[in-house]
């Protein structure tokens, strides 16, 4: 019998390099996602660290010094959190992608395995039959 040959394996082929392809634009996504949520992080830091630093201090300019430092925060912060929202977007869209992908992939697989099972059973019939050609002619003979 015939070698299995699944007729559309060059479109699996080019759906699994699909799906890759859409998992390395979401894992960047993702990155984009941590560095800002780093940023955050970092603000947040520098936020303690500061009042930390100016606990018990009187003196007017420090004051005024360390109101200053806590709006350019507060401006870095809302602007990280407009990033964020605007790559958690970029993010869903990445994975429904990828999903889609995925359902295709996945749809092409088990069509290749019902192909393979049914080219299996087919083979094993063939070779029954095979078997019983023979052995009915040695029995004849």
């Amino acid at each position: 019998m015939k070698k299995f040959s699944f007729e559309l394996e060059k479109v699996l082929e080019f759906r699994n390099f699909e799906k890759e392809q859409a998992e390395g634009e979401l894992a960047k996504a993702l990155a984009v996602e941590n560095e800002i949520n780093n940023n955050l992080n970092t603000i947040a830091r520098q936020y303690t660290a500061v009042k930390a630093s100016m606990k018990g201090s009187s003196e007017f300019s420090d004051l005024i010094a360390q109101s200053q430092f806590y709006n350019l925060l507060n401006y870095q912060k809302e602007e990280l959190l407009k990033q964020l929202a605007e790559a958690k977007l970029v993010t869903e869209q990445k994975r429904d992608v990828l999903r889609e992908c995925m359902k295709k992939t996945t749809a092409l697989e088990k069509h290749k395995e019902k192909q393979l099972a049914d080219w299996k059973q087919a083979a094993d019939y063939e070779e029954a039959e095979l078997l019983d050609e023979v052995k009915n002619k040695l029995t004849s003979s």
